[in-house]
């Protein structure tokens, strides 16, 4: 049955990137519906080339291998009640809930994920795959959750451009439509962007060119041609984090090597044959730390105590913030209290005073001056005790090897040793850092975005892979299938050899030279130099800010979006927002760390996303004095367009 024709004159909104940044969006447009629009009749057209839910990063359609680095019970897409937000929450299943559910019979799945649900415990790490169902699910409930007059069209394309005056409805232009989809509102949820490679990498790319040479440049790795890279041959690979890790898994289980578990609980790798040899380095020279492998127990560190609303309004307030003057002493400052906190009253056998006493004199202390470094050296007599983020940033400065297979021996034990650690709750102030990194990270996302830096630190200390990928890691470097060049890795083309040759700060004087070089890690975001057609025009039309190039050269940063931290509208580039394109994501200076969360963290995206949600049913309801002459019954929730649409009615 075909459904009647839209009126041009509903109100439309027009989400460009239906992965889970935009279906957090629309599950909390759905929440504020109610309170904030009622049942006049509205169209949200979703765009994305990839099914709603998953969007291209987390796709069902890639390998049964990849993983989460996140447990089942520590991933939600739903707002609880630690969210500081001023819509409703709306609470639902974390993805262990939902496989509970999906085991209980209580929610459908399609057939294939019954066994990974039925193997998946709270603590355990889920396939990619199965995070996409649970995501889709999330869709698909949104989606059910709003007002009946609330139609939703789903457009597998890309979007390309975005006309229209600011007083006026928009124009969003398709890939392979001839006619733009007309809204009164626009939202970019992009997700990750493929970019353009910068000098370096370019000439990199020149030079592997060439001399018939492989380059892998930054991408997502799922989606990287991996099959130049031959058996048996060398390849250099710089970035130690997760990308790293999912090249790992796809060129050796994913070429048919297996794993065999001793008694004493030791993996043996046995290789197929095919895989190549990697060559790893970067600047620690050391993977992510392992995720927390036990659980949450006794009291909780305050939070915020030392960043938080107050900190931040008194730096707002003041011209010129500089991260590294005024921002990093108080997260030092946080998150060692987070630390303390913990060490006291959870182990306070191994401190010399009490708590109180170092609470008081830790909070008067100057976050950046030697008072509070020799209170710690009073209060807590083991080194090992002691929260030393430099250290840990810098795991191996000065340390230096008389050779290759000395590094390879020391790096294992490095390994083997931040895997017992971070398993055992004797050691649980790493827990409550973990904590504080997440309150810190949902503080400065007011401030806006503080460059590479910052996001590669949190990476390397709260998003690391889970434990298993690390002994997998142990047992490739036994095998000799993965070779680590440690700490401070550079990499240069050897023009007469027709080689790239890598070298580190860990062995003075060796290197190693191959044929294939990959950049493990994802492309970092930017507007100027983006793939994607829509942001570039927008950045080329004025109409996106980004940061200045006297503040690009001091950090280094990439060209975001600049955003107003209220509600997510494009600023222009003399600051003003438009009143009509909002953006949400990583391509943006208000970038959060994800867009789904652990549960009661109160998670920044989820706030952003009720911001936004709410700004866009307001700004709607304020011009909702124009008569719509198709009946609000007439149109059902969802209606597909069939040139360019894929929708199920209900």
């Amino acid at each position: 049955m075909t459904p009647p024709a839209l009126s041009s004159v509903r109100p439309s909104v027009v989400i460009v990137g239906a992965g889970p940044r935009g279906t957090g969006l629309l599950e909390r447009i759905a929440a504020n519906a109610p309170e904030l629009y009622g049942d006049t009749p509205l169209d949200l057209h979703l765009v994305d080339p990839h099914p709603p839910g998953g969007g291209r990063i987390w796709r069902a359609d890639q390998s049964s291998l990849l993983w989460m680095n996140s447990t089942a019970e520590d991933v939600t897409m739903f707002t609880d009640e630690s969210v500081e937000l001023d819509g409703p929450v709306r609470p639902g299943p974390s993805l262990a809930e939902w496989a509970r559910a999906v085991r209980a019979g209580e929610i459908a799945v399609e057939p294939g994920l019954a066994d990974a649900i039925a193997e998946l415990g709270p603590r355990d790490f889920a396939g990619r795959r199965l995070q996409s169902a649970y995501l889709n699910w999330v869709y698909e409930r949104s989606v059910a959750a709003l007002p009946p007059t609330v139609a939703v069209h789903e457009h597998l394309r890309t979007a390309v451009r975005v006309s229209g005056s600011r007083d006026g409805r928009q124009q969003v232009w398709l890939d392979g439509r001839p006619t733009p989809l007309l809204a009164d509102l626009v939202v970019l949820a992009l997700g990750h962007l493929e970019a353009e490679l910068p000098p370096e990498q370019r000439e990199l790319s020149e030079f592997a060119a060439r001399h018939g040479l492989t380059y892998l440049p930054p991408a997502f790795t799922a989606d990287s041609d991996l099959s130049a890279l031959r058996p048996g041959e060398p390849v250099l690979v710089r970035g130690f984090g997760l990308a790293f890790i999912d090249l790992m898994v796809l060129l050796t289980e994913g070429r048919g090597g297996t794993y065999t578990a001793g008694a004493d609980g030791q993996l043996t790798y046995r290789p197929s044959g095919r895989e190549p040899v990697l060559h790893v380095g970067s600047r620690r020279g050391v993977p992510y730390h392992s995720k927390i492998g036990y659980e949450p127990a006794g009291e909780r560190p305050p939070l915020p105590r030392f960043f938080g609303p107050e900190q931040v309004d008194a730096l707002l307030a003041r011209p010129g913030i500089d991260f590294r003057r005024d921002v990093w002493p108080l997260i030092d400052k946080e998150l060692g209290f987070a630390h303390y906190h913990r060490l006291f009253t959870a182990h306070p056998g191994r401190t010399r005073m009490n708590w109180p006493d170092f609470e008081e004199k830790y909070a008067a202390a100057d976050p950046a001056g030697a008072a509070l470094q020799a209170l710690v050296s009073a209060a807590v007599p083991d080194p090992a005790d002691r929260l030393d983020l430099d250290a840990l940033d810098h795991p191996l400065a000065g340390v230096r090897y008389p050779d290759g297979d000395a590094l390879q021996e020391g790096l294992r034990g490095y390994i083997e040793a931040d895997l017992a650690r971070r398993h055992d709750p004797e050691h649980s102030p790493d827990l409550a850092v973990f904590l504080a990194l997440l309150s810190v990270y949902g503080q400065l996302v007011r401030i806006g975005d503080r460059g590479p830096w910052w996001h590669g630190f949190f990476s390397y200390l709260a998003s690391g892979p889970p434990g298993p990928r690390l002994h997998q890691l142990l047992a490739l470097s036994r095998a000799g299938v993965v070779r680590f060049l440690g700490a401070d890795t550079t990499v240069t083309a050897d023009e007469r050899r027709g080689v790239f040759r890598a070298e580190s700060a860990s062995v003075p004087g060796e290197s190693v030279e191959a044929r294939a070089l990959v950049e493990a890690r994802l492309p970092e975001p930017t507007v100027e130099h983006t793939r994607d057609a829509l942001l570039r025009a927008l950045y080329a039309d004025g109409a996106a800010a980004t940061p200045s190039p006297e503040l690009l050269k001091s950090r280094g940063d990439p060209q975001l979006l600049a955003v107003a931290a209220a509600d997510a509208r494009i600023l222009d580039r003399s600051g003003r927002p438009h009143p009509r394109r909002f953006a949400l994501g990583p391509h943006t200076d208000a970038r959060s760390g994800g867009a789904f969360a652990r549960p009661r963290t109160n998670a920044p995206a989820f706030r952003q996303n009720d911001a936004t949600a709410r700004a866009l049913l307001t700004f709607l309801r304020e011009r909702a004095a124009v008569p719509v002459p198709v009946s609000a019954a007439s149109v059902p929730r969802t209606a597909p367009t069939p040139e360019d649409s894929h929708v199920a009615d209900q």
